[in-house]
């Protein structure tokens, strides 16, 4: 005999029809239309443009009298010639090899730093105290590059910089920073961990406190200590979300914030590009010369493009090997 509650349960449940599938329900309608806004969005905005990748692929000139998609269609189709020409720069392999460690770079911190610092920040007991850090950690998230770039110049400045202040009151001399390349990569990985450092940081607290505190309180009965309750606790706890923030960063190796490495060096230019060019700078400065045709830059976009989502399905494939549960996709 069912109980009352289990009667009512059951009245709820979602109905079968014969061959075992569910029935469209008042709620299934109901979902579909709050969805029907923000597919809207992406098939305008995301989807449909993507018909223009067929730019790199062709010889694409504005012809008079003709819009955009009449120049499409006239201009002439050169295959894979625009993406030859990107892979033959003399700067590509330079270019590719700074993208990819600088994200590699960025992949370890942004994981190591702010799983630590979202346990240290858990573990205080003052909660005022806590708001009030997370708050200074998160501020530099919603500052833009541009801002940001103002501050790092008033650092760095040659002769007027508080840097060179510190240094000429110490008895050295004048450095100009923005002629020496060995110093960049760590001023580019500080800057990049101090304005991401405090979102990442609050992601994985959101994560933290969301855990069973039975589990905790279970340590701490057999005796465990903070490092130990970390450890057997809150890690094994957050490795779904570690994993998925992982496979998202991996889709981003060939690609970099172009704010940092355009905006904070002013420009990337020499003697900084050989360790400051990345993809995006190269897209935007090929997008900016008059030698360099439409075509062969939405090439090198589309070469980002395709790459990245090829890692990110095979970070995903590797790790649903090895944690089905945790995969993405």
């Amino acid at each position: 005999m069912l109980t009352m509650a289990e009667t009512k349960l059951a009245k709820k449940a979602p109905k079968l029809n014969k061959i075992g599938k569910k029935k469209w329900t008042r709620d299934d309608t109901e979902l579909t239309i709050l969805a029907i806004p923000t597919t809207i969005w992406f098939a305008l905005f995301v989807y449909l443009p993507m018909f223009g990748i067929i730019i790199s692929f062709k010889d694409y000139h504005l012809f008079e009298g003709m819009g955009f998609m009449g120049s499409l269609f006239k201009s002439d189709w050169v295959g894979f010639a625009n993406f030859e020409y990107f892979f033959g720069l003399r700067d590509f392999p330079m270019i590719l090899r700074n993208t990819i460690l600088y994200n590699l770079v960025f992949i370890v911190l942004d994981i190591v730093l702010p799983v630590a610092l979202a346990m240290v920040i858990s573990n205080l007991y003052s909660k005022k105290l806590s708001k009030l850090f997370q708050t200074l950690m998160f501020m530099p998230h919603f500052m833009s590059w541009v801002v940001v770039s103002y501050f790092v110049y008033a650092f760095l400045v040659a002769d007027k910089g508080l840097l060179n202040s510190v240094i000429r009151a110490l008895g050295g001399q004048n450095i100009n920073w923005y002629m020496e390349p060995k110093v960049w990569p760590y001023v580019l990985v500080f800057m990049h961990v101090w304005k991401t450092l405090g979102y990442n940081m609050v992601v994985y607290l959101a994560s933290i406190t969301g855990i069973d505190s039975s589990l905790y309180e279970a340590a701490v009965l057999d005796g465990a200590s903070k490092t130990q309750q970390a450890v057997y606790v809150t890690l094994p706890s957050l490795k779904p979300i570690i994993i998925m923030m992982f496979i998202l960063a991996v889709g981003h190796i060939f690609s970099s914030d172009f704010g940092l490495f355009y905006q904070v060096t002013q420009g990337a230019n020499q003697p900084l590009t050989p360790v400051v060019a990345t993809l995006d700078v190269k897209v935007f400065q090929m997008l900016n010369s008059s030698a360099v045709s439409l075509g062969q830059t939405s090439a090198a976009s589309m070469f980002q493009a395709v790459v990245g989502c090829i890692t990110i399905l095979a970070a995903n494939a590797v790790v649903r090997k090895f944690d089905k549960s945790s995969a993405l996709i």
